[in-house]
């Protein structure tokens, strides 16, 4: 019974700890939002909570995808073992 209750415990602590990829808006209104014809990704990388490098930011990822106007932004966060190596996507779709 101990280590059932354990189990149930940790699972819910550590949701995701091992792996996890998310995907999110980054708008609240979301019924009239069209996406546009193009989409680009910007990204930055970290390890072990040490280094960190990389430009997620608008600009880069308008670039990246020669998107003139943004439309709708999303964030994208994946992650492995407790944060050890973690990516974050800026994703912008426009024209």
């Amino acid at each position: 019974m101990i280590r059932y209750l354990l189990g149930v415990i940790l699972s819910l602590v550590c949701t995701g700890c091992v792996y996890s990829n998310v995907r999110f808006p980054l708008d609240e209104d979301l019924w009239k939002t069209e996406l546009g014809s193009k989409v680009g990704v910007s990204s930055n990388h970290s390890i072990a909570w040490l280094v960190a490098w990389g430009d997620a930011g608008v600009q880069a990822a308008a670039k990246n995808g020669d998107v003139q106007v943004i439309n709708h932004m999303d964030m994208g966060i994946e992650s492995y073992l407790f944060g050890l190596y973690i990516r974050r996507d800026t994703i912008v779709y426009g024209d």
